[in-house]
């Protein structure tokens, strides 16, 4: 098994903006589930403490080295990332590890 962590920080935007954003990045990430082969567990935790200095976080499981790879150039994920995540994101750090 293999856990697929990431953590973003969005670009400056309204507090108003910032809730819209988060929630269309967690819709639209956690409907993978089901959708892409190797896929376990995916959540994305938006409500992050005042004392955290990032916005939110991706948790993901994946059976192999291989569905991580098959998911990030899954159409579903790609879409998903193009229109949600990358437009809205400024900084990005991802830790992959097997489990």
């Amino acid at each position: 098994m293999v856990k697929h962590i990431i953590v973003w920080t969005l670009k400056e935007m309204s507090d108003e903006e910032k809730i819209k954003v988060k929630k269309g990045i967690k819709e639209n990430l956690e409907a993978l589930k089901g959708k892409i082969p190797g896929l376990f567990e995916i959540t994305v935790h938006t409500e992050a403490l005042p004392s955290s200095n990032a916005d939110l976080i991706l948790d993901s499981t994946f059976l192999d080295e291989a569905s991580l790879k098959g998911y990030a150039v899954h159409p579903d994920h790609v879409y998903a990332a193009d229109t949600f995540v990358r437009p809205n994101v400024q900084i990005r750090s991802c830790i992959d590890y097997e489990i």
